[in-house]
């Protein structure tokens, strides 16, 4: 498997956040858009380095057909100067991917946010979002339901004693459109190095756009536990379960 995004969304009213505690770090999230043609997708994720109390900031590039970085990606920031604040971090990756995201008119599609399942949420099924991909009142569509389900890995000696246990992740949605499917959208073959010690995936949210010709496009948001330096971090991955590549998922 090639280098995957399976390692890890400015202000808006698409930005959402992920509340921290003093014993981890829990990064917030901020979408920031697809390409014309549906092919790319980024999105930032920032907050304070739990132990070090350094703001950082990332911005993370995908190709959605490839499911890997784009080259020269993520961009990452973390500020160690006794001024730093995480507004300065994300100005500073911002500032950093400004010609990817111009070059593939990234702001101009933000897309939609049409499921969001923070760690907040205390009575959301953590591994469970159903929702409409279409964001209209009166509602059209059926519903899709996504599941994630957290698959037991051997022993990774790197873990011994920072995770009860080191888990890799499986998608795949029980209903689309209102009808029961058994549809595999992505399963690990490994756990990525880039995310550490996994002890858990939470299925965060789901971001949709639109290409030209109308084949709609989704990619869903999970955050990843791991052992951090005081407590269970958490950061933002991000997986196509439909690209607008002529096999559509």
């Amino acid at each position: 498997m090639t280098l995957r995004l399976r390692s890890s969304v400015p202000a808006c009213a698409a930005m959402f956040f992920a509340g921290s505690t003093s014993a981890a770090d829990i990064a917030s999230i901020h979408p920031i858009g697809f390409s014309t043609d549906g092919q790319i997708f980024a999105y930032e994720e920032y907050g304070i380095q739990d132990g070090s109390g350094f703001p950082y900031a990332n911005i993370h590039v995908l190709d959605l057909t490839k499911d890997t970085y784009l080259p020269g990606t993520p961009f990452r920031v973390r500020l160690e100067e006794d001024d730093a604040t995480i507004g300065k971090a994300r100005w500073k990756v911002q500032n950093d991917a400004e010609v990817v995201i111009e070059a593939h008119e990234l702001a101009n599609h933000p897309g939609e946010l049409v499921a969001f399942n923070p760690i907040t949420e205390v009575d959301n099924d953590p591994h469970r979002l159903r929702y409409r991909s279409v964001a209209v009142v009166p509602s059209v569509g059926e519903p899709n339901t996504l599941v994630l389900e957290e698959i037991p890995q051997p022993h990774d000696p790197r873990c011994e004693g920072l995770v009860e246990r080191n888990v890799s992740l499986r998608l795949h949605f029980s209903e689309r459109d209102g009808k029961p499917v058994d549809d595999m959208v992505h399963e690990d073959q490994r756990i990525p190095s880039s995310r550490g010690c996994v002890s858990g995936y939470r299925l965060g949210g789901i971001v949709t756009g639109v290409v030209p010709g109308g084949a709609r496009i989704e990619v869903a948001l999970i955050m990843v536990f791991s052992a951090g330096f005081e407590g269970q971090d958490g950061r933002w991955i991000a997986i196509p379960i439909k690209t607008a590549s002529p096999d559509l998922r």
